[in-house]
């Protein structure tokens, strides 16, 4: 391996060591100087000679070779605007065609360079992204990613330290103040006291806040910059030069990059886009492992959702009773997984009774509070006492045991023979309709159950006769509405029952299904914001209901 191998410095772009391969441009340098009988000679950014190996057919930089004589005129290479080399004309005297060649000369090997520059910093760029994008794809543990990230990113600049820290999730746009709400995922050469200082580097944390803007900072002296708060800490430290970038994604801050070096360093522009797109990639891993959170949860909370929906269902009646005399249908469509509308029909020693019932809200609260109401319901209706006093008790109950906020409207039938006794608690009153034509509303017997406790609730009764049609359903039904803002209405919903009680095999079933032709008519596909529940009871024989007297 050759001299200058060896001692070629690890930052590209520094030397133009780096750029030379058969020694072509010292053997040039030696060839003008047989030409212009003067002589030229090729120099490091050292100033050490660099001359033509014959024998080898390279280049080799000599050892100990005497300086250029005093007055000797330097023509430099330049890359990124820092001098990498220069050729040296011995001629003092005034400037001559040996100097215009050799400013020629030099211009064009800094051009070659600096292309030469461009390109492997692009081959060493693709390189970080490549391995930074090998690890996306493998949604590897963001940690793992930004440790990457850095390491890689201070091996490719050659620079001696570095951390990427994250700010504040909950409030990322405010960089102010001292460190204590920053997270730091990953360090290298940094010291703990220096990790584990509060402090800022700058003051009013000016080097994050612009580099979360967008700007990437460099600072080559450090220690003399304004802007820094503890220039002795730095020094302990050993700290020279100083560049930082900004995660974001999609414009929000989410971190930056700090990295030092302990010489002082003047930084370039591809050192500065390399960075940049190094902190752009690791935004995206750090945004990509949390949506990868985020999904893990919904998943999470899917399937938890999946299996409170079922063991609500399976709390709603998965047959309705056969009752001689009397056809029964439901129909239940919650808008949300877990709805708090709820429907029940069950047999007592005292009679079929029927429920509907609504509670405030939506989604888990809302489900189980209908769960509650409907256990307490079960469990009322099995001791022998009026409507009344089975919704009273239901009241109570959800006083003790619910916040005032929590509260639901509530109507209880019981057929008992061919007697329909009922009492609502806040809710949309239910219809029967007669064959004859005629229509009852059901009013409720007292306030929305949950509300004040010992409420007193009044019982109503009315006779039931054959081919009446009893609606029970929720607000959802009557308000829903088309796409100009028009409810549905009990009087449309009057219209569909009577429609479907004029067909000759009107049953529960026909006019569930006629109320509901009527409903998709009238709303479209217009989006329901409420939950929707019916129970239909028609009396088919009324005697055989007669019959049926509680024990």
């Amino acid at each position: 391996m050759s001299e200058a191998a060896t001692s070629a410095p690890t930052t590209l772009g520094r030397s133009i060591v780096e750029f030379l391969s058969d020694g072509s441009l010292a053997a040039l340098a030696e060839e003008l100087s047989t030409m212009l009988g003067v002589r030229i000679e090729l120099r490091d950014e050292h100033d050490r000679l660099i001359a033509y190996d014959h024998e080898h057919r390279t280049w080799q930089l000599v050892p100990n070779a005497p300086a250029p004589p005093p007055g000797a005129h330097h023509e430099a290479i330049v890359v990124s605007e820092r001098t990498i080399g220069s050729l040296v004309v011995h001629d003092a005297a005034q400037e001559g065609a040996a100097h215009r060649i050799v400013a020629w000369l030099c211009r064009v090997a800094s051009e070659f360079c600096q292309v030469e520059l461009g390109l492997r910093h692009r081959v060493r760029e693709m390189e970080l992204m490549y391995r930074l994008s090998a690890l996306l794809i493998r949604a590897a543990d963001p940690d793992l990613v930004l440790e990457t990230a850095l390491e890689l990113v201070l091996d490719i600049l050659s620079l001696d330290a570095g951390s990427i820290v994250l700010f504040n999730e909950d409030s990322p746009a405010k960089i102010v103040g001292d460190e204590r709400s920053i997270t730091t995922k990953a360090s290298r050469g940094l010291s703990e006291e220096w990790l584990r200082n509060p402090l800022p580097l700058s003051k009013d944390r000016q080097f994050d806040r612009l580099a979360a803007s967008g700007e990437v900072v460099a600072i080559e002296d450090l220690a003399g910059d304004p802007r820094v708060i503890r220039p002795d800490l730095l020094q302990r430290e050993g700290l020279a030069s100083f560049i930082s970038a900004g995660l974001s994604f999609r414009g929000r801050p989410i971190g930056v990059f700090r990295l030092y070096s302990r010489t002082p360093r003047a930084f370039t522009s591809d050192d500065k886009q390399l960075l940049r797109a190094v902190a752009e990639h690791s935004a995206i891993a750090i945004e990509q492992a949390r949506l990868l959170k985020i999904q893990e949860e919904e998943e999470r909370v899917r399937r938890q959702l999946q299996l409170a929906q079922d063991v609500q269902r399976r709390m709603l009646p998965s047959a309705l009773p056969r009752v001689p005399g009397l056809s029964l249908r439901a129909r239940y469509e919650p808008t949300e997984r877990l709805a708090g509308d709820f429907y029940d029909a069950f047999e007592t020693p005292d009679g079929l009774v029927l429920a509907v019932g609504d509670v405030v809200g939506h989604g888990v609260a809302a489900a189980l509070l209908m769960a509650s109401v409907r256990a307490t319901l079960r469990a009322t209706c099995d001791e022998s006492r009026t409507v009344a006093q089975i919704v009273s008790r239901v009241n109570d109950a959800m006083v003790r045991d619910t916040l005032p906020s929590e509260f639901c409207s509530l109507f209880v039938a019981r057929v008992e023979g061919s007697t329909l006794r009922y009492c609502g608690a806040g809710h949309e009153p239910p219809l029967l309709l007669r064959a004859d034509g005629s229509v009852h509303r059901l009013e409720p017997g007292g306030m929305l159950a949950g509300i004040v406790e010992d409420t007193e609730f009044r019982e109503s009764a009315i006779d039931l006769r054959e081919g009446d049609v009893l609606v029970l359903f929720t607000d959802g039904l009557v308000e829903a509405m088309d796409f100009h803002g028009r409810q549905f209405g009990s009087e449309r919903l009057i219209h569909a029952v009577r429609s479907a009680m004029q067909e000759s095999d009107a049953s529960a079933d026909t006019i569930e299904q006629r109320i509901f032709w009527e409903l998709r008519q009238f709303a479209g596909l217009r989006e329901r914001s409420d939950d929707l529940t019916v129970l239909i009871a028609q009396v088919r024989d009324a005697t055989r209901l007669s019959d049926r007297r509680p024990r």
